[in-house]
Order: C-alpha cells, then structure tokens, then sequence
C-alpha cells in the first residue's frame, strides 16, 4: 500500500500564513483602509474560527472551508492593522498633525553625525513642541543637515558640542521631504516614510542651541562607541582609503569611506552583496562562534550554554553592526536554526525562513519593500530549491575542483529567483557575477575573518600591524580583480526595463520550468511556456509604446539644466556639458528616465530645429534663456508654446510678454531659489502658467 503524500506545506505552516499576512500588508499599502474596517474584518475572521472551534463534529466537516477563510482573513487583517500603526502619520502624537512651521522644536539627535560634502548629517527624533510658553510631547523623525565650516579641515568644522543624543532646539521651518520627480527616479519619499522620516532641515550656526541634557539609550551608549573603537582599530592597522572604506563596510557595514566608483564595479559585476553586511557575514560569524563553543557540547550540564552564547554573540555583532536589516534577518534566521538544533529537531529550513520573515515583518511591515529583504530571502530559497540540481548537472572526481564548482553551483542557484528583483530594481544582469563570486566571495570570507582577528589582537600593535598588512594586500587583490572583471567586453547587460507584471510572469515561468525539471511535471512546462509567451507579449507592447513616444523632459537636478528631447526610441540632450561626465549626478538622475522610455542617445534629431535661443520640434516653439536678453517690443508677437528659463539671466517676464504670447513657462533647476519668487509673482500677475522643477518635479510635456 502507497503511502500517503504529505506535501511539504504540511510540514511548513508558516508557508501558507505568510502570504496571506503579506497580502494584508500590501492591500492596506495601497488602498489606505480606514482602520475601523481592518477591525471590522478582524472581527468577523475571530467569529469564524471561533463557530469552527464551537462546531459539532458533523459541522466541523460541513463547514470546513470557514476555517480557511478565518485564519488567511485573519492573518490578512494583522498585517494590514500592523502596517497602519506603523505609519507614524497615524500615531496621535505625530508633530505633523499640529505643526505650523512657526513653533520652537525640541529635538535629539540619533546617531553619530555623518559627513557630506557641504554639511553634516544625521537623523533626530522630535520631542516636544514650544506653543506659548508651554510644551507639549511629540512624535516623529527628522533630518537634521548642519552647515559645515567650509574654511575649515574636515573634522575641524564639525559643530561643536554635537554627537548622538545631543538634544538640540531651534525654531526655523522644516521642509517636507519630496522626491525629485524625475521619470523613472528613486522614491525618496515614500523610503524615508518608511522610516518613520517626514521631514528635514537645514541648520546653519546660530539658527539652533545645544541644550545641556542628553538623551540616550543602552544601545547608543554600549553600541556606537564599540562600533567606533573598531573603525579606529581598523584605521591604525589597513592602509590605503578603497582599501580602509571596504573593510570598514566589510566588518561592521560602516559606508561612509566607501569609494563610489567602486561600490559600481562591485554592483556591476554582481558582487555588492559583499559588501552589505548580510547573511554571508552572519553566516561566517556563526561559523566562527560554534567552532569556539564546540568543546561545551562534550560537557553535560554546559550543553545549553553553548546556543546561549551562540545566539548572544550573533546578536552583538547585529547589534554593533548597527541593526540593518539585512543583518537582524540574518540573525533571527541563524537563530531560528540554533534553537532549532538545540532542541534536536529536524524542523523544515522552509518554515524556519517564512517563520523569520513573519517576526521580522511582524516589527516593521515597511520591511516587505525593502530591496535587500526580497533579495535575501529569494536568494536563500533559490538556493534551498536549486543548489542540487544545479549541483548534480556535472560530476568532478578531483576534489578541489569539486569544491569549486559547487561554489559556482550555489552562486547560479541563487541567481535563479533574485534575476527577477534584480532587473526590476536595478535594470542590468551581471554576466561577469560567476568570475566575480568564485574569487570574491571566498576572499571576503577571508578578510572579515582576518578584520575580527585585527580587533582581537590589537592590544599587540606590531602583530595587529602586521595582520592589517596582509589585509590591505588581500582587500586590494579583490578590488584590483573586479574592477578588471568589469571591463571585460559583455561583463554587463545594462538598461534592462520591466514592469511588475513582467516579473510576475518571469517568476511563473521559473517555477513551471523548475517543476518540469526537478520533479518531471508537464504541466510545469506548459505553464512555463504560457508566462514565457505572456511577458514577452507585454515585453513587445511595451516595445511598441516606446516608439511611438515624442515629448521634452525638463529634468529636476539641482543648480544644473538638463533637457531631453525624446523621438521614439531615441534622445537628444541638451544642458550642462558638466552631466556627460559626471557619472554620479547622471546615473542617479537621468539615467532611470532614459531606461524607462527604452531611449539610446543620438547626435541630431529629425525635425529638431535649433538656432540661438529658439527651439522648433513637432510643431511646438521652444525658448531657452540661461543668459540676460533684450527683447523690443512687436507690434505682432510671436507665439512661445514653452518658455524654458535656466540658471540666472537679468530678464523681466512682463518685458517678455511685449514681445511674445507665452503659453508655457518651466523654470528648471538651476534657477536660484530667490530669483523664483519675484519671477513666480510676475507669472501669477500676468496670468501665465508655471512650472517650477525643484518645487513640482521634472516638466514632462507630450508632444504628439
């Protein structure tokens, strides 16, 4: 007699749970629902589980399907009564709710300042308002920006008296923070959100005032100043500033030195998650923990202190690490495992990653959007479903070699399910990552090991020295070999475009194929193929939208001017010469535009029309002024569909309107902010439109 198949969601009930508490979350995202129907729909999810626990056993068969529809109701409704009190706009005490602009603002500050190019930056709490001599307790997160002293050297112009838990107050208006606009751009506010930051402020001296008290707590006075001892450890020991800023980033996820162009070459050839502190460094900390604690398991009555120490040490370095979290997944993940082990049972690793999810989306729902949260745990189911019939493909005798294609095994599984995030977020597929992971992510083992063993030893300088020596040279070694990698011809394939329905059905098509292949299902393929032939039909609309497309983009990038004119599938610009080369600005503002509309550059345009100022393209007069003109009155003016105003000319748009009949007028981001005001109150006088990019976002005008 065959035995009955138990599916392996059966053994996994947090499987069938979590999608359910996901969906809620999304829902409530999304639809915004009031919060009384969210306990509506609670109540109604207990009464049906509640008559199924009351059933007779006649009714327990009958209605079964009550029970279903009780606990996903349920669980829906928790994730979305989660996400709702999470909203810092829903808390009563929010400043948002009562704040003018015009009051005195008690503030402390959260975190070591960081350094920016023109100031000084760190995140601070609100706590009370100063409304007529009376205070009055609030809630919510600033930004708080501190003018540095640009005479002074680096450190010398820090504010005096300024660290975390300073407790500040001032009274200047904050600024809501927005996001720049541009087609395609990072939402900025919709991330800060999520953090629980609606607001921010520019601090110059004499604007604010230290109070004398400070407000801290246990983890900013146990944890920052450890956090700072080892980067001072590691700063007297590994020399070389890309070589310092990546083992830095390496042992505890400090950012700040890292060099930008090499985080791109790391994120270019598809090794950036070494340097996230993630659940490679986790893992390897773990390692390291139950190798050292190995001799308390011989001991009877020690046993038990064995994952004690194990799960206390994961969290410490979590902790130093500074929370992220990539690293507080990754630790609730391996403990999960140690309590699993220390129990002896063999609980499914499945379970255990969606009951690690549950918790962490349990205490910040606004984790679910988080890039390196969908990330990891795609990565490490990919692996947990793909790693052995990757594995299997190919059987090596010799034993290195072995070891080294099961590394390119682990790294092509996990490959599998993040391909789909990874386009969506990030538009590109690193070909080079197999050349990159197989030396990289061994290497980097390699130093973090080596980083802890510095700090370990640093009470002994010449040996500490020595250490950070080889360091260096081993940090070095990995920058020199990606960044080579990276030029290699075909190491990326960028400007990759999808919406989320594509992705939906890339993921469909991954499981149907991994179904047919791993367990010989046909109707695998055949559902494989079916969203094969539903993303490359939404793929080809796309494709066909993007060239029928004809408008003029006026970018948001501050004290720059940026133009695009788009032609189907092609762009020309026009602006600041200083954009071609810088590759920061453009990357983060124009480039996600250009992949959006599918666009490659050209040199000249059909029907574009250019001479001095004027603009002529699709039947619409466009009019660039970045310098100061003088126009003569006309006896019959001449139509502008589009005034576009730059930088700082000496021009009086009442004058203008002698000239010409101004339908349209964008002040883009060059233009000071004090000229926009008189410029703003002429447009509103003379009844004529306008757009200004700093304060709207990037002008999109259509043109066909």
């Amino acid at each position: 007699m065959a035995s009955p198949v138990v599916y392996f969601w059966k053994k996994a009930p947090f499987i069938r749970l979590l999608p359910p508490f996901a969906a809620g979350i999304i829902i409530e995202w999304y639809a915004q629902l009031p919060v009384l129907f969210d306990w509506i729909v609670f109540g109604i999810a207990t009464s049906f589980l509640l008559f199924f626990f009351l059933a007779t056993f006649f009714q327990l068969f009958r209605f079964a399907w009550l029970n279903g529809v009780g606990i996903n109701l349920l669980f829906m409704t928790i994730g979305a009564l989660l996400l709702w009190y999470n909203d810092i706009r829903h808390d009563r005490q929010w400043f948002g709710h009562s704040y003018a602009g015009n009051e005195s603002m008690i503030v402390t500050v959260n975190e070591p300042l960081i350094e920016k190019t023109k100031s000084f930056k760190a995140n601070g709490t609100v706590n009370y308002f100063l409304m007529d001599n009376k205070s009055k307790a609030a809630k919510g997160k600033i930004i708080l920006y501190f003018m540095k002293d640009q005479s002074a050297t680096t450190y010398d112009s820090l504010p005096p008296g300024i660290d975390y838990g300073t407790q500040i107050i001032f009274t200047k208006p904050l600024q809501e923070i927005k996001n720049s606009g541009n087609p395609g751009g990072f939402d900025y506010k919709r991330y800060s959100l999520f953090n629980g930051i609606t607001h921010q402020i520019y601090l110059k001296p004499g604007e604010f005032e230290i109070l004398p008290s400070k407000k801290t707590t246990i983890f900013q006075q146990v944890f920052y100043p450890a956090g700072q001892k080892i980067l001072q450890m590691l700063r007297d020991n590994i020399r070389g500033e890309k070589e310092l800023g990546l083992a830095e980033a390496l042992l505890i996820g400090y950012k700040n030195d890292l060099d930008k162009t090499l985080v791109q070459s790391y994120s270019n050839t598809g090794v950036v998650h070494v340097i996230a502190i993630s659940g490679l460094h986790i893992g390897l900390i773990y390692w390291l923990l139950v190798q050292l604690l190995r001799p308390l398991r011989k001991i009877k009555y020690a046993r038990w202190l064995q994952p004690v120490l194990v799960i206390t040490g994961l969290w410490g370095f979590s902790l130093l690490a500074g929370g992220q979290p990539s690293v507080l997944r990754s630790a609730v993940m391996f403990t999960c495992i140690v309590i699993g082990q220390s129990m002896t049972r063999k609980a499914s690793i499945y379970n255990t990653l969606a009951f690690s999810a549950f918790i962490l989306l349990c205490y910040d729902p606004f984790w679910l959007w988080d890039v390196g949260f969908q990330l990891s745990y795609s990565a490490v189911l990919s692996i947990l479903i793909f790693m052995k019939p990757v594995y299997n493909c190919f059987y090596i005798k010799n034993k290195w070699l072995d070891h080294i294609w099961k590394l390119n095994a682990v790294t092509l599984a996990a490959q599998i399910l993040t391909l789909p995030i990874s386009i969506y977020h990030f538009h590109q597929f690193p070909f080079s990552f197999i050349l990159t992971n197989i030396i990289a992510v061994p290497l980097s083992s390699i130093i973090v090991l080596g980083e802890i063993l510095v700090c370990a030893i640093s009470f002994i300088p010449s040996f500490a020295v020595f250490i950070g020596k080889i360091l260096t040279w081993l940090i070095w070694l990995m920058n020199s070999y990606v960044e080579k990698i990276e030029q290699l011809p075909f190491a990326l394939w960028d400007g990759l475009q999808i919406n989320s329905m594509q992705a939906i059905f890339l993921y469909g098509c991954i499981a149907g194929l991994g179904c047919w292949l791993i367990e010989k299902m046909k109707k695998g393929l055949q559902f494989a193929l079916f969203c094969l032939l539903g993303f490359f039909v939404l793929r080809t609309f796309s494709f066909i939208d993007a060239g029928k497309q004809q408008q003029l983009v006026v970018y948001n990038i501050p004290r720059h001017s940026a133009i695009d004119f788009i032609d189907g599938r092609s762009y020309l610009f026009t602006g600041d010469s200083t954009l071609l080369t810088d590759d920061f600005t453009r990357n983060f503002h124009l480039k996600p535009a250009r992949i959006l509309y599918r666009t490659g550059v050209v040199t000249n345009m059909p029907g574009l029309i250019s001479i001095d100022q004027y603009i002529s393209y699709r039947n619409k007069k466009i009019m660039l002024v970045d310098t100061s003109l003088s126009f003569t009155t006309a006896a019959i003016k001449q139509d502008i569909d589009l005034l576009i105003i730059s930088k700082n000319p000496k021009l009086y748009i009442s004058r203008l309107t002698n000239t010409f009949n101004i339908k349209q007028i964008v002040f883009d981001g060059s233009v000071p902010a004090w000229k926009l005001n008189y410029m703003k109150k002429d447009c509103d006088s003379l009844h004529i439109p306008y757009h200004d990019v700093s304060e709207k976002g990037a002008f999109v005008m259509r043109l066909n």
